[in-house]
């Protein structure tokens, strides 16, 4: 089995134990041993399906303005947690591949590994909800048929990305790509960065 492929199984065994209750408020039950390249793949996807569902919850439009600033809170705090284990992913790649001594004239991907896996983890995600659309019986014919057609797009979208990401890892094990990153450095969430809140620091320390 490829890596696509075991990947693939491991994003949606996620989804399905996800919406075995569909409550964003479910805990993780990530049975892989902890630390072990499946158990990152599974905490990841969850993550990205908790994140799904309360994107959805927060453009409700009956929601109320503190239950929506509440959501907005945790899902900023998602994207964090999401950046922080594709990086934590990527590190693992680098361990495993340390190794490898790459090609004179080696490349340099535009992409890492596990930033083409959360791709992959997302259209997952994107494939499992488009199937439920695609046969939802209370939907019109008509909606039915614009979702398969989609869903036929997303599903070679998902066999074009699994090679990619299988080619990407063959050519750094062969030393035809260099295995390189970058962190993402954000800032928005960090109050040493961010000027609202380092202002917000220097002003309570001032009233106190």
């Amino acid at each position: 089995m490829s890596f696509s492929e075991s990947a693939w199984e491991i994003f949606n065994q996620s989804i399905n134990d996800y919406h075995l209750k569909d409550d964003v408020d479910t805990p993780i039950n990530n049975s892989f041993q902890k630390n072990t390249l499946e158990w990152l793949l599974y905490a990841k996807n969850w993550i990205d399906t908790v994140q799904w569902h309360l994107e959805d919850i927060i453009r409700d439009e009956n929601i109320t303005p503190a239950e929506a600033l509440k959501i907005k809170r945790r899902i900023d705090s998602s994207n964090q947690q999401r950046t922080d284990l594709v990086e934590f992913i990527d590190s693992w790649f680098l361990q495993k591949y340390e190794n490898i001594t790459p090609d004179y004239n080696a490349k340099i991907n535009s992409e890492t590994p596990a930033w083409a896996v959360d791709r992959l983890s997302i259209l997952a995600l994107k494939i499992y909800h488009m199937s439920l659309e695609a046969n939802r019986d209370s939907a019109s014919e008509e909606h039915r048929l614009n979702c398969t057609n989609k869903l036929n797009v997303l599903l070679e979208q998902k066999k074009d990305l699994s090679e990619a990401i299988d080619q990407l890892l063959f050519d750094i094990e062969n030393g035809k790509i260099k295995m390189k990153v970058y962190k993402q450095m954000k800032m928005y969430n960090d109050e040493n960065l961010n000027p609202v809140l380092y202002q917000n620091v220097k002003n309570d320390q001032t009233k106190s």
